[in-house]
This record gives structure tokens, sequence and C-alpha cells, in this order.
């Protein structure tokens, strides 16, 4: 037996909600030394951050570490994503897929502190777990503890056992934890349970970034994106990093509610799963990129790489984010990126976004023609072509009529 496998030491993805929180007694009790990791991969203000920070003192683990993940989440998430294109189920926009870069940071940890011992707070019903589970086993050699899944062999109603069980040991929990699951980072926010698990609308707490219709600004907003190879490099010609750009698309459109739905899908473990999700920033950058592809991309590639998108969509979403297959995806998807540069503005006047200008050295314009409206090829040509591009059709209806 190895040192790493004898370690007492175990390392937790934490985000200070109430499942992690939860997590982090059940291990202590349990006889681990709790050292908890938060991957702040955008989300959350500095005084959230803090506050996470000081959760996990409160809590007394071990040690705590905080990483930025907002350069990784862009890198390894929000490129490909948009070089894809599709949204999962053609509406929710993977806001969970932070998920593999929190793994990443817990793996780094528990190397340095030389354990093989990993713990998350997915519970058994989620699509989390699996994510969360095979990232870590296609990494190596890993112990995966998850107290949730523990306490729902002997527990129906985990959250109400969890918050008595922080309560009793003198820890309090925050009141909208006790109404909603919250997820938040740079994608996104996503939000479960109550009113919205019952398929009911949902209510007034139910509501993250996305101003309601009523506080939404009179004036309309426009923003100029520069893509280079498919990758937004500026906003109204300013150059940054990608993490810091979408954190400002997210401010700008969140103020007209840009990106905000209600999703129910089939999940990874055959469950139907209902969520409210807020995504401005990925909403902008998914219309802005999409409208450039449209001008710059050949009729064939724009027919067949949705079908590449979606399936590279489907395995970061079951869990596949290290499977071979969407390394190769990848490969294809940013050999279509090559011509994907130029500048396109966008429009909201609330509610949703539009690329209503687009340039780029790029666009496939005929010199002699526009379409419907003049042409550089004369009546006949377009006769002939007409009678072979239908001649199937044309013989099909002669050799078959009554």
């Amino acid at each position: 037996m190895n040192a790493a496998s004898e370690s007492r030491d175990i390392v937790l993805a934490f985000s200070g909600g109430l499942d992690t929180s939860f997590c982090v007694p059940w291990l202590q009790e349990r006889g681990w030394q709790v050292h908890t990791v938060f991957a702040d991969t955008g989300g959350v203000s500095a005084a959230e951050r803090e506050a996470i920070e000081a959760r996990a003192a409160e809590l007394g683990v071990a040690s705590h570490v905080t990483i930025d993940g907002g350069p990784a989440i862009w890198e390894g998430f929000v490129k490909p994503f948009v070089h894809a294109g599709e949204a999962y189920q053609g509406q929710y926009p993977l806001l969970v897929s932070d998920r593999y870069l929190i793994v990443d940071a817990a793996l780094a940890r528990a190397r340095d502190l030389g354990t093989n011992a990993i713990a998350h707070g997915c519970t058994g019903m989620g699509n989390d777990q699996v994510r969360f589970d095979l990232a870590v086993k296609a990494s190596g050699d890993y112990r995966i503890v998850a107290p949730i899944r523990e306490i729902q062999k002997e527990h129906t109603q985990t959250r109400a056992y969890e918050q008595a069980y922080l309560e009793e040991r003198g820890f309090g929990v925050q009141s909208k934890q006790k109404a909603y699951t919250i997820n938040e980072n740079l994608l996104g926010l996503t939000m479960s349970g109550g009113e919205i698990d019952r398929w009911e609308a949902p209510g007034e707490g139910a509501r993250g970034w996305c101003a309601p219709r009523s506080a939404w600004p009179v004036e309309p907003l426009q923003v100029t994106l520069r893509f280079v190879e498919g990758e937004a490099v500026a906003l109204d010609g300013d150059a940054m990093p990608g993490a810091k750009l979408l954190a400002r698309l997210n401010t700008m459109f969140a103020q007209y509610g840009v990106g905000r739905g209600i999703y129910t899908g089939d999940t990874t473990i055959g469950l139907k799963g209902r969520i409210v999700y807020e995504a401005p920033g990925l909403a902008a950058l998914l219309a802005a990129h999409r409208a450039l592809e449209e001008t710059v991309l050949s009729k064939q590639q724009n027919r067949f790489k949705p079908d590449v998108g979606r399936k590279w969509v489907e395995l970061v979403y079951e869990g596949f984010y290290h499977d071979p297959l969407k390394a190769d995806l990848e490969a294809f998807l940013a050999s279509s990126q090559r011509m994907v540069n130029g500048e396109v503005v966008l429009e909201t006047r609330g509610g949703r976004v539009d690329a209503v200008a687009v340039s780029s050295p790029h666009i496939l314009n005929a010199s002699g023609a526009t379409y419907a409206q003049s042409a550089d090829w004369g009546v006949e040509e377009a006769e002939g072509f007409i009678k072979l591009f239908g001649m199937s059709s044309t013989l099909w209806a002669e050799v078959n009529k009554p």
C-alpha cells in the first residue's frame, strides 16, 4: 500500500453551499482531514469569494485554497463550445461544464498533499456525479468519496437532513439555499428545487442575474465583437482576455434579461431534469459567432458542422470530457474556424439578442450576383440548372403518373 492510499487527507471540491458545507463535518466525523478547494470559475463577487473562504474556516477544514479558474474555463470549455455552436437538446448551454475544471483543481491539490482521496458534494440523483467521477477516473487511480450519495442510502429528504445536520452542529444555512439548488459560474446560473422541480411557474425568488421585464433599460444596447479564428478577442474595440470578455457580456446583457430560459432535459441517468437557467454572455457570444460563420463557411460546412457540434455537446454533457472522440471532434471544429475572422454588431432591446451587422474579409460574396436581386448568368443557364437539379423527382413523377 503506498503512502497516498494510507493518507487520511482528503480534498473536497467546495462551493460553500448546502451540499459541500454538509460534506465537511460528515467527512471529519469519519476520520478525514478535509482540505477544501474552491475553483473560482466566475459568477461570484469578491465578497462572495471571501464568504466561501470564511465558511471553510468556520467549518474547521485543515486547509483551504482558492483557484482562479476563469482562464481554464475559457480555454477548456468556452472556445470549443462556441466553435461547436450547439446547445444540449437545442436549448441548454452546458452551464455546469465548469465541473471538469473544478476536478482539475482538486486533483492538483491532491497531488500537492500526496493523497489519492477526492470528495465531492454531488447527489446520487443528478448528472454532476457522473461528470465528477468520470473526470477523476480518467485522470488516475483515485479514491472517490461522495457523502451526499452515502446519506441517500438512509434518507430520502436529503436537503432537509443536511440542513438539520448542520444546524445541530451550530452551522447556519442560508435561507436561499433552503429553497433552491443554485449553481453559479462564469458561464451562467442554474436553479432547481421547489416549484421548479414540480413543473410549476418559477417564483420571484427563482431569479439570478437577468433583470425582469419591468427593469429593462429603455434604450437599446449595441456592442461589437471581434473574432479571430472563431475566438472572441475584443469587445467594442477593446482587446481583453476571454474570461474578462465573457464576464463583461454577462453584466451588459443581463440588464436586458437576455439568455434566461426554463429547460426540461433528458439527463444522463435517465430522469427528466428541469431548471431555470441564465446565460446572457454565452447567448451573446453564440449569436455573434453563428452570424459570422453563416457568412464565411461554405454551404457544405454549414450543413455538416452542426452534427459535429451536437456530438461534442453530448459528450461534454454526459461526462466524457476526456474521451478521445471529444479531442477528435475539436480538431475538426478548430479547422472549421480558419476563416471565421471579422466583427459582428449585436443589438438587444430586451429578452433576445440579434446580430444586426457583420463584416469580414472572408464573406462569400459573388462579385457579379446578389441573391434574388441580380445575377451574372443567363436565363438559359438558370433553366438548365433547374432541369438537372430536379431530374430525379421529375422522372419519378413522369414514370409514375396516374
